[in-house]
Order: structure tokens, then C-alpha cells, then sequence
């Protein structure tokens, strides 16, 4: 396809290409937006082989799939009645074999097409037209139409529901906390075409329906009792057979066809081994599963030392953040917060909490592997700063203070304790309170400080949306910064990576300044896959799409 031609399918592609063939646009950069922009995935990658020499397409096995066999997973399972209030990853992971979303963010960090077939744009991003794949069939026989999509968006955008895509499709519904979705937002153009349109123009909309809360539940969910364990309606290849909490999820294949194409695998077992990591591995080591859905960095050596285990690494935007309530004493201070934020030396807590195995954060919770991080100035250590913060706070004999944090991963409650020793020196004593995860998750966002593990967002603006705007549900900080949420509203409409990293900039400076969080690292993400499992994929944000993953048997 010529750069003319990209044209046909957005006005700003061809400008895009030739950015990138000039090399002012990264090859990945150019990948990730024009697809958001409507350009299919092989053609964007074709573009990119053409114009600059280099074929970045995954390459897929030579081998032949064969059909057949149990894959089994060790995994926690968490409850999974309502996929749009899900606030974990394992809770999609499990649903994703059921119900399924409009797009699907790959392995490669690109989004494409997946109930939903295609769609297109405005030229100003504030209008986008869905086309949805005909010949869908839910498993109750019903056809998947644009009814079910427009349920889905009204469910998400009525406040009482609590959902994260409330936040997370903000432009849809009004600017202020609570309030509802706005005039002819989601308008149903035919049974297979829905048109989204937003108050503010927004880039990574697409993007955002590849989340895992964002699953499409059948129009009838809540008229038939809201439970999808219950009542297991879904587009996906697999039916739910059995199912408990902290146990098991079974999965035995559809028989009638889908529409996404052959599925090799017979069923899925996901096995809870509870919350001791070295029990997975045990259970990856004695054949009892086939695959770990996490690998926590502890264990990479003793698992590097097993035969057969096939190791999987990938760099990510997953993080944790040691968050101070700004409602709540004395981190309504910001004077305390930026006296704790002084304390710390990111450097320092990624080698001796993480083994160095990660990237450096700087407290504004952009990654550098977004493409709109900005480069600010480095961030270092100042005791003698944060005694003067904290005596201008009124805590100059010293200040005690506790974060919770959950007991597992061991990587969490460990940088707390790093983080703990690094405030001492300044006159701070922070407990660290290890709580069970259960506990912890109960009141994660009510905590006064508390050290939260956030997943990979493909998009810096994103997680902005989800975690510092204003009133969203998951807004553990309770922060509320006007010019911050304006300038978010900006930089979601804005295509050209350039400009957006001049608006991230300033949002970045605004999170660094107003000290919300430490956040010291983006980790590396690992896990390990037993012999004969073929065509399964390390996700950056721990989703498992399995639908092309065969067992080769001997």
C-alpha cells in the first residue's frame, strides 16, 4: 500500500508515514497509531517493511498445529460475576474464554479488530464508526448485534455501576464526577454498525476496548440475573464447565463453529495452587500444569534450572505505586508528600527490590515504552530537603506513618520495606502492614497509604485516565486537579506522538510535583511454559489469549 493510499482509510496517515519514513516517527510508534487510526494490523506492518526495509511481522511456527489435548494453567481464581466492575487481571484472563471484546491489544502491544471487524474515524477523532462482524453467534444462539454493544456502553457510562470504564470512556458522558453519558453518544446506525461520539477528540479509544473490563456482555445480563458464572453467555470458543473461587475454572471447547476461526485446543483447566509462588512452580516442574501465568522474579533462577521449562521474558509498563490518600492526614499535606518523595532513590529501590530487572520510574506513571513519555529531569535523593519540608509541615521532631501492602507478590512488600528505610534517615518511621491479599483488595482504594501493582497500558494517557482524573473509580489517591484533567482531555486527541509528548510533559511535571505517589520501577514481566506448548505468548499486561495455542504431543 502507498503512502497515498492510506488516505482511503484516515486523512492523518499518510503524514504518519511519511514521518516515519524520514525517520522523525519510530517503526512502533507508527504501528500502534495507525492502527488505532483503522489501518488493519498486516497492512500497517506491510507499510512499514516497505517504506523502511525492516519486516517487523511476528513470525508465526513453521510447524503444522495439531488439534487436541487440555491446556492447564496455575493461576489464582478470583469471582467473575460482572466483567465491567473486574479489577483483575485472572478475573479476564477467565472470562476472556467466554465473552470477548470489540479489539484486542496482541503480545505486540498492537490493537486490532476483534468483535468489532473494523472501523473509522473523524478527522478529528471525535467521531468513530464500529463495524461489527456479522455471523457472530452467541452461545444461546442469538446473533451478536450492535444492541449488545450499545447495553454494554450504557451499563459502563451510569455511575451507579461502578465500572472503570466510567473513567475510562469518559469523553462519552459528561466532564464532572457522576455525571451521565451524553446526547447521542452511542447511536446504533444499523444491527452491525455503532457510532461513538465524544464531547473531546481521543486517539486510543480503540485502544481502551481491549481492556480487560471492557468484555461484551450479552443485551439480556442483567435481565437474566447478572451472573456470568450462572449464566455462561458468550461469543468465545469455550463453555464454562466448572467453577470456584480459590479452585478451579474448567473449559470444554464449543461444538457449534467459531467465528473466529479453528481452535486446536479440546478444553482449559485453570488450577488455583494459592498464593505461594513456589507451589506454582512446583506444579510446573511435575508436569501437574502446562503453563504459570506469572513468574515472580524471585524465581527465575531456580526455574532457569528446571529441564524442559521454556522461560518468557517481557519489558512492560507494569508498575507499583506506594499512593498517599491527599484526603486524608497528613498526606492532605502536600508538603508531606513531597518530604517522603525526597527520601527515596528509585535507582536504589529497582536493584535491591527487583534485581535490577526493570526500568527506572520517576513518580508520574508514564513509562518509557509509551510512546508519549516525555524525558524530565532526573529525580534524586535529598535528605536535608525533606527535613525542611517536613519542619515547614509541622512534623520537625519526625512523623510516623504506615503503608499497606499485600504479602504476594514478594516484590511489593519488599520495596515497601526498602522504602521504609529510606525515610528513616529523614525522621520518618513508616510500618509497613503486610495484609493478605483479600484483605488488602477490600479496601485498596480507601487506605490513607497504600503500595498498589498497576498492569501494562499499551497508552501513557490511559492509565492518566483510569488512576488521576478526577472522581473515576479507580482514582485510589483521590486526586483532583483541574488544569491536570484539561490538559488529559487534550492529549487524548491528539494523534501526532510529538505533540503529545509536549502535553504529557507537563502532565508528568504535574503528578512529579503534587508528589501523589513513589513510584520506583516498571518491571519486567516473566513466566514459564512447559514442554509441547506451542504458540502461547508473554502478554505485557498478563492477558492470556489462547486461541491459536496447540499441544504438540509425542
Amino acid at each position: 500500500m502507498g503512502i497515498k493510499d492510506l488516505g482511503r482509510v484516515h486523512r492523518l496517515l499518510p503524514g504518519l508515514a511519511e514521518k516515519m519514513a524520514e525517520g522523525k516517527l519510530g517503526r512502533r510508534e507508527f504501528l500502534r497509531t495507525s492502527t488505532l487510526l483503522g489501518l488493519s494490523a498486516t497492512a500497517a506492518y506491510g507499510v512499514v517493511a516497505e517504506l523502511t526495509g525492516v519486516d517487523l511481522m511476528p513470525k508465526a511456527s513453521a510447524q503444522e498445529p495439531t488439534r487436541g489435548g487440555v491446556l492447564r494453567i496455575s493461576m489464582n481464581i478470583k469471582e467473575i460475576t460482572d466483567p465491567a466492575i473486574y479489577d483483575w487481571s485472572e478475573k479476564g484472563n477467565v472470562a476472556r474464554h467466554i465473552v470477548e471484546s470489540l479489539a484486542q491489544v496482541g503480545a505486540d502491544n498492537i490493537t486490532r479488530p476483534f468483535l468489532a471487524e473494523s472501523w473509522t474515524a473523524s478527522d478529528d477523532l471525535t467521531s468513530w464508526t464500529f463495524n461489527l462482524r456479522q455471523g457472530v453467534k452467541w452461545s444461546n444462539g442469538d446473533d451478536f448485534t450492535a444492541d449488545d454493544v450499545i447495553f454494554n456502553f450504557e451499563r459502563w457510562l451510569d455511575p451507579e455501576v461502578g465500572s472503570s470504564n466510567y473513567g475510562r470512556f469518559a469523553l462519552l458522558r459528561g466532564p464532572n464526577d457522576g455525571d451521565p453519558m451524553i446526547e447521542n453518544a452511542v447511536v446504533k446506525i444499523d444491527d452491525h454498525t455503532v457510532q461513538l461520539n465524544l464531547r473531546e477528540p481521543m486517539l486510543a479509544l480503540p485502544e481502551s476496548m481491549g481492556d480487560y473490563p471492557a468484555l461484551i456482555v450479552h443485551r439480556r445480563f442483567v435481565e437474566e440475573g447478572g451472573n456470568l458464572v450462572e449464566n455462561p453467555v458468550g461469543t468465545g470458543p469455550f463453555t464454562l464447565e466448572r467453577f470456584g473461587v480459590g479452585q478451579e475454572a474448567v473449559f470444554t471447547r464449543r461444538e457449534d463453529p467459531y467465528w473466529g476461526g479453528e481452535v486446536y485446543l479440546d478444553g482449559l483447566h485453570y488450577i488455583d495452587h494459592g498464593d505461594d509462588p513456589s507451589a506454582w512452580l512446583a506444579a510446573l516442574a511435575s508436569g501437574q500444569v502446562d503453563v504459570l501465568y506469572r513468574l515472580f522474579v524471585e524465581q527465575v533462577p531456580a526455574a532457569q534450572a528446571i529441564p524442559g521449562l521454556e522461560i518468557l521474558e517481557t519489558p512492560t509498563a507494569q508498575t507499583g505505586v506506594a499512593r498517599m490518600k491527599v484526603t486524608e492526614p497528613p498526606f492532605d499535606n502536600p508538603l508531606v508528600r513531597k518530604a517522603v518523595q525526597r527520601c527515596v532513590d528509585n535507582a536504589a529501590v529497582l536493584d535491591l527490590a527487583y534485581q535490577n530487572l526493570g526500568v527506572v520510574a520517576e513518580d508520574h506513571h508514564v513509562a518509557p515504552i509509551h510512546p508519549e513519555y516525555a524525558t524530565l529531569p532526573a529525580m534524586e535523593q535529598n535528605y536535608d530537603e525533606a527535613r525542611a519540608l517536613l519542619a515547614e509541615a509541622g512534623y520537625a521532631d519526625g512523623l510516623d506513618i504506615t503503608i499497606d501492602c499485600v504479602a504476594q507478590p514478594p516484590w511489593e512488600p519488599n520495596t515497601c520495606q526498602v522504602i521504609a528505610e529510606m525515610l528513616r534517615p529523614a525522621g520518618i518511621n513508616l510500618s509497613v502492614n503486610i495484609m493478605p491479599g483479600g484483605t488488602y483488595w477490600d479496601r485498596w482504594t480507601t487506605a490513607p497509604f497504600g503500595f498498589t501493582s498497576w498492569t501494562h497500558r499499551p497508552l501513557g494517557v490511559q492509565v492518566l485516565n483510569l488512576a488521576y482524573r478526577t472522581g473515576e473509580a479507580w482514582n485510589e489517591s483521590s486526586y483532583s486537579n483541574p488544569e491536570f484533567d484539561t490538559l488529559l482531555d487534550r492529549a487524548n486527541g491528539i494523534y501526532d506522538v510529538d505533540e503529545r509528548r509536549e502535553v504529557m510533559a507537563q502532565l508528568q511535571q504535574i503528578l512529579q510535583d503534587d508528589a501523589v505517589i513513589i513510584q520506583p520501577f516498571w518491571r519486567s514481566e516473566f513466566t514459564a511454559v512447559g514442554p509441547g506448548v506451542r504458540e502461547f505468548a508473554l502478554h505485557p499486561a498478563n492477558e492470556i489469549h489462547i486461541n491459536k495455542t496447540w499441544l504438540e504431543t509425542a
